[in-house]
């Protein structure tokens, strides 16, 4: 099993950017799929990115298409969400997730590794 620790968030203004990171420790990191959920205060977590174990797909959530990339890093174990031109409702806390062979679903449920989350918050 894999250990997530997330990194990257912090305070910034419309318009700008972060790059999130998320570390994992642990083996057959390359077995897992991983996954980018937020939560805003008196929200459900929701979906932003995802990638299969098997790295051919990515997938966004509506909201983000365009504005975040996935990335991940098989050798270092490192996920990654670059956050371009954000804005105040992508104020939220940030978690990594991971599912072991899974496909990069978009349900939360699929995912039973988290990190604690790192807080973004987007001053307007």
């Amino acid at each position: 099993q894999v250990q997530l620790v997330e990194s990257g968030g912090g305070l910034v203004q419309t318009g700008g950017s972060l790059r999130l990171s998320c570390a994992a420790s642990g083996r057959a990191f390359n077995t897992y799929a991983m996954a980018w959920f937020r939560q805003a205060p008196g929200k459900e977590r929701e979906f932003v990115a995802a990638a299969g174990w098997m790295g051919d797909n990515i997938y966004y959530s509506d909201s983000v298409k365009g504005r975040f990339t996935f990335s991940r890093d098989n050798v270092n174990q490192m996920v990654y969400l670059q956050m371009n031109s954000l804005k105040p409702e992508d104020t939220a806390v940030y978690y990594c997730a991971a599912d072991e062979y899974g496909l990069g679903s978009s349900l939360r449920l699929k995912y039973h590794t988290w990190g604690q989350g790192t807080q973004v918050t987007v001053s307007s």
